[in-house]
């Protein structure tokens, strides 16, 4: 019996994790679960799964879900405090990290460094502290489960082959909504334009970066990361259905791929029990049906974060915290209607531009970045919109 800590319960990943858990009730067991305002269905959570401990982000909302659940429910927490004591000091084996964006960064790590085995789908961990992170596993010995599809493909790909007979990862992206749209079109792209993703159902946050290609170019970080590998051998193509989830080319000219339908089910499945595979209730890919796949190259005009990130990652240091800060609050305004959808970009090459990167040997100079980034991207942002921005 696995116990499971998973943080970020109530977003796409924590809810899909829990299905499972729910379907093999005879593999694993929740002992602790974290979330952010969605009380009612965190509660639902609690009453279906029986953790010991539970963390939401302040005090007024742990007061709130003592209330509803009563003195029998479990230990609540909140805070950063919380979500490191649900990573690290409950009785979990493997900790899902599946918060979205850099509040992931701190209990993922406790975790790690707690010795715990990671199922990591909350990429920005990595881009903000790869290194301290990738050192942190090393010295604990725990293992790092990739979930993002991509880096689960490509760890599926590499099983079995030595790494140094690769020659590069070629990570597939779907292009999101406008990949055919010219930089006129996009002038005029809406929050709900963009958030109509043809492939994948994820949370706003996660869909805007796929919009924009920035999600992309954070995986190619994380790759970086996960694969010991220079980003010169990372490579990005364009793959509108979604069925080649990533591949590895070899020294000796062979492609290994994996192929499926566009679910989250299967990645997040695959980190959980590996090495098994579990039984899943999905439908089969079928492509005879299908007929056809395409691949193009990105369009770097039209969607400029990823090469933002490619950059990113070659200065090295503290910038891809930069860049991850700088893009979450862009992606804020955005979604609220405070920038256009082309100012996402701008906002996060002026950060950039304006930071003086050092090395990021400690998690307080990683998160001193991400804090000037966020200062640094609110001024950006009121002055695009000619006012104030909380």
């Amino acid at each position: 019996m696995k116990r499971l800590a998973v943080l970020g319960s109530t977003g796409s990943i924590g809810v899909s994790t829990l299905d499972i858990v729910a379907g093999h009730a005879d593999r694993f067991k929740v002992v602790a679960l974290t979330a952010g305002r969605n009380l009612p269905l965190l509660e639902e959570q609690i009453a279906r799964f029986h953790p010991e401990v539970v963390a939401v982000p302040d005090l007024e909302n742990a007061r709130r879900l003592r209330e509803r659940i009563g003195p029998c429910g479990p230990r609540v927490l909140y805070g950063t405090e919380g979500l490191i004591a649900c990573a690290a000091e409950s009785p979990a084996d493997m900790v899902v990290s599946a918060i979205v964006g850099a509040a992931g960064l701190e209990p993922t790590l406790a975790a790690i460094q707690a010795g715990r085995d990671v199922a990591l789908a909350n990429k920005e961990t990595l881009v903000i502290a790869g290194e301290l992170v990738m050192a942190a596993v090393a010295a604990s010995g725990c293992q790092l489960f990739p979930v993002d599809s991509e880096h689960s493909a490509i760890f599926q790909s590499l099983a079995g082959h030595s790494k140094t007979d690769v020659r590069r990862l070629i990570l597939t992206a779907s292009g999101g909504p406008f990949r055919n749209w010219s930089l006129d079109d996009l002038i005029e792209v809406t929050p709900q334009d963009a958030l109509a993703h043809p492939n994948w159902t994820m949370g706003r946050k996660i869909t805007i970066d796929s919009a924009t290609m920035m999600n992309k170019g954070l995986e190619v970080i994380e790759a970086h990361w996960l694969f010991n590998l220079p980003v010169d051998r990372i490579a990005v193509h364009i793959h509108p259905e979604s069925i080649v989830h990533s591949m590895v080319e070899y020294v000796d000219g062979a492609i290994i791929a994996q192929l499926g339908i566009p679910d989250m089910t299967t990645p997040i499945a695959y980190a959980l029990s590996y090495p098994e595979r579990l039984a899943l209730d999905l439908p089969p890919l079928d492509l005879c049906r299908l007929g056809q796949l395409h691949f193009a190259a990105p369009d770097s005009q039209c969607f400029p974060c990823l090469g933002l990130a490619y950059d990113a990652i070659r200065r090295g240091g503290t910038t891809p915290a930069v860049l991850n800060a700088a893009n979450e609050l862009a992606v804020d305004a955005f979604l609220h209607e405070k920038v256009g959808f082309l100012d996402i970009p701008r906002i996060i090459a002026a950060v950039v531009e304006e930071h003086a990167s050092t090395a990021a040997t400690s998690l307080d100079q990683v998160l001193a970045a991400d804090r000037w980034a966020r200062e640094m991207a609110r001024d950006i942002i009121q002055e695009l919109q000619g006012a104030s921005y909380p």
